[in-house]
């Protein structure tokens, strides 16, 4: 039998602190419903999960990403960027509009395509993406915020990523065209070349902090001594694996748009269309979130008085942030690889780093021993 006083008392027991909210919350707590539901929000494994980092964050991520890796890489190429839907705000909302004109859409299914799989397959692949946000540790050292906690989260989190393609194969297979096929070919080789390497670096870096639990992930990296300090091979060869990952350039190979029309995704319009487009920039939060754990000391920064636990997701999201600038920076600075040349780099250069790093954690860890 459920025991909803013990559920309670836990939930009340493991709230968010933010001191400078605490005048406010206090007397909403004392209410019979609002209470609970105060509580509820506040509870830190929702909170982090729905809000910071979570669902809420990536979606607002979602809404400016683009706008950004717009404005950023036509201010390279020495142009203006998006800025007709809205200019006096410079095109801030165009992904807005770009959202609006999705949904409107008529979802066109041709006839040769396998209809039930054509529809289900952009939807079902948001489950892998979004699961791994489950063992995101955006806290520090002895202050963990973290939905899940379990010995096995970055194993779970890499099975995860891992079952992207599967997803990415279905698409392809279910438009039933040749175009997509062509794709969906070149999505499977870049897939193959970059997650022995990516599998490898996560195994160097459980190596390197003993454990495979993000709470002792991010106490292993205390003060300065963060991940990327500690091994830096890994963390460039995880930054290389988590581009070829979400196929931004220079690995842009699957959706080459002058090449196979947008590979995987050629037969598909309106709203599945847009969940194809949306779906590289949430893979490209997530796997920047898991290299900010693992590599940028997860939330830790200078406290930002009066947030307390607030100031440890909005460093993690900072840094986060950073990263996915870095990413789609590369658009305007690099030219896209041939598929010949994106394999050559992951099963050579890549792999040869990655098995590098593995045995540069065997060494440190061994001199600790």
């Amino acid at each position: 039998m459920i025991d909803i006083n013990a559920i309670i008392s836990t939930m009340m027991n493991n709230q968010v602190n933010i001191p400078l909210l605490q005048p406010l919350i206090e007397p909403l707590l004392g209410m019979p419903v609002i209470g609970y539901l105060i509580a509820f929000i506040l509870w830190k494994p929702f909170f982090v999960l729905i809000l910071i980092p979570g669902f809420a964050t990536m979606g607002i991520m979602l809404l400016i990403l683009p706008w950004i890796e717009r404005k950023m890489v036509a201010r390279m190429q020495w142009r203006v960027g998006p800025r007709e839907i809205s200019p006096r705000t410079r095109g801030i909302v165009q992904l807005l509009a770009d959202t609006l004109r999705f949904l409107f859409q008529e979802v066109i299914i041709h006839k040769d395509a396998h209809k039930l799989y054509f529809l289900q397959f952009p939807f079902l692949y948001f489950i892998p993406v979004l699961l791994p946000l489950l063992f995101i540790n955006a806290g520090t050292a002895g202050n963990p915020l973290v939905p899940i906690q379990t010995d096995y989260a970055l194993q779970i989190m890499v099975a995860l990523i891992s079952l992207m393609p599967v997803f990415i194969l279905g698409v392809g297979w279910a438009s039933n065209n040749r175009f997509a096929f062509i794709g969906t070919v070149r999505e499977a080789f870049l897939y193959f070349a970059y997650e022995i390497p990516f599998i490898v670096i996560v195994l160097a870096m459980i190596v390197l902090y003993g454990t495979s639990n993000t709470v002792g992930v991010v106490n292993a990296q205390s003060g300065v001594w963060w991940g990327i300090i500690q091994n830096p091979l890994a963390a460039l060869t995880f930054f290389i694996a988590m581009v070829m990952a979400t196929a931004r350039l220079p690995f842009e190979i699957p959706e080459a748009d002058q090449e196979v029309s947008f590979g995987p995704f050629v037969e598909y319009s309106g709203i599945a269309f847009g969940l194809a487009y949306v779906m590289g920039y949430e893979k490209m939060y997530v796997l920047s979130a898991m290299m900010t754990m693992l590599f940028l000391g997860g939330g830790s920064g200078p406290e930002i008085l009066g947030l307390g636990d607030l100031s440890c997701g909005i460093w993690f999201v900072l840094k986060t942030l950073i990263v996915l600038v870095i990413m789609v920076n590369l658009r305007g600075v690099y030219p896209r690889y041939r598929l010949d040349q994106g394999l050559r780099i992951g099963w050579g250069a890549m792999l040869i780093l990655a098995l590098v790093a593995l045995g540069w954690s065997i060494v440190v860890m061994g001199v600790r021993l």
